[in-house]
């Protein structure tokens, strides 16, 4: 175990992708072992991606993609400004409110902060938002889209530790729902400290906003509505989710939109093939840890710590703050949770609530430097280094910070919608 750990190590280090470093130690260490056939490589690795229920991730992808051609972001965007562009740092606010929307669209929040940079940065520099204000409101707030349903990372999480994926679903509800809140609450309060403009309410104008951003307010509605009542599997909702924006785009978009099929389609199977390569090679590690026992001794080895509930939750956090500066939240759940799942198992820690706090944290990963995927969007559209940003934007880590420590104090936070 240690062996396969330190060679994963060194090998991201010199920059190997987590895929291949993950499989490749494995691979190596079955193929040494002469108590383990070579041909379960292969056989670990397509058993894994096999599963019905990761069918849901391209497709969630796919209908991200589609909807983001249709022209329906910027929508979502002018509503969200007429809605709330009234209040104090008002188009900051609506802003956020743009990512929330989108989030339940996109489910990536690299694709969120990338798609409110085009649309929100050029018009914030142009009311005189402070640059660190408006990278922070757009990174900071992209990473909301891991929560909110239809969230990738939480569909990843579900498969791997066998997880209700419509429970974390809705699990992920509130937490998003609560950390955008407190990024509202305190651009509201910052704006007062450097006299942001805010606009002025018409009514007419949010009702012609309302009815152009519509369609994309139902998406979420049929994904969740689908889900909750019983009627959609997560891989079911998927698919409508794709029939419903191809049915769309083809209304609206006509000609033009079937001329964009193919380089949508291409961009989507790209992702799709970097995160079902990604989870085969989960797929190789978990079958060597387990034939090898490696989750029971490690489970033996903390236990023996005698940490507690929180004790255990807080230093896993720790431990994805240092993982955050190196890897993405995808990278971060192939990486950890198949070792520290077990483990919380054993202390009964409720299974959905830590996927949540996990999926919070790996938020607060897209923040920071150096692989702070948000921060690289952000840099380029202000064209300003890393560090300089990442410094910037602290205000808004901390009030992130402290919305992940709320989700992880108060468990109702995440369980609130599944009791029904």
């Amino acid at each position: 175990m240690l062996i396969v750990g330190i060679v994963v190590f060194i090998l991201l280090i010199v920059a190997i992708p987590i895929g291949i470093a993950l499989s490749a130690s494995s691979a190596v260490y079955i193929l040494i072992d002469p108590l383990l056939e070579p041909e379960v490589i292969f056989r670990a690795f397509f058993n894994f991606i096999g599963r019905y229920s990761l069918m849901a991730i391209p497709l969630f992808i796919y209908a991200g993609y589609l909807m983001e051609r249709t022209g329906l972001i910027s929508q979502l965007f002018k509503f969200a400004d007429a809605l709330v562009g009234w209040l104090p740092g008002g188009f900051g606010v609506s802003t956020i409110m743009a990512c929330v929307l989108i989030a339940s669209i996109s489910g990536s929040s690299v694709a969120s902060a990338a798609a409110m940079s085009v649309i929100a940065i050029p018009e914030m520099k142009k009311r005189g938002y402070p640059d660190w204000l408006s990278s922070g409101i757009v990174a900071g707030n992209g990473g909301i889209a891991i929560l909110i349903p239809p969230s990738i990372p939480l569909v990843l999480y579900g498969i791997v530790t066998e997880t209700s994926i419509v429970k974390l679903f809705f699990a992920g509800v509130i937490p998003g729902l609560l950390l955008a809140l407190t990024s509202i609450m305190a651009v509201m309060i910052i704006s007062f400290r450097v006299k942001l403009p805010k606009g002025s309410f018409e009514l007419a104008r949010l009702g012609r906003e309302f009815i152009g951003a519509l369609p994309g307010l139902v998406m979420p509605v049929i994904i969740l509505g689908g889900l909750y009542g019983g009627v959609f599997t997560p891989t079911e909702a998927a698919a409508a989710a794709c029939g419903y924006a191809m049915i769309y785009g083809l209304v609206t978009g006509r000609g033009e939109f079937m001329a964009q099929l193919v380089p949508i389609t291409r961009r989507a199977l790209n992702l799709t093939a970097v995160i079902l390569f990604l989870v085969g090679s989960v797929g190789v590690f978990q079958f060597l840890a387990a034939n090898l026992y490696w989750p029971q001794q490690i489970t033996q080895i903390v236990t023996g710590w005698g940490l507690s509930q929180l004790g255990f939750i807080f230093a896993y956090m720790g431990v994805l703050l240092i993982l955050g500066c190196f890897v993405d939240g995808v990278a971060m759940i192939l990486l950890t949770v198949p070792v520290i799942f077990p483990i919380a198992y054993a202390l009964k820690v409720d299974p959905v609530h830590l996927g949540v706090i996990f999926i919070a944290n790996s938020e607060l990963g897209y923040l920071t430097p150096p692989v702070g995927e948000n921060l690289f969007v952000a840099s380029y559209r202000f064209n300003k280094p890393i560090l300089e940003l990442a410094r910037a934007m602290l205000p808004m880590y901390a009030i992130l910070l402290i919305g992940v420590l709320l989700i992880t104090y108060i468990p109702w936070l995440t369980t609130g919608l599944l009791q029904r």
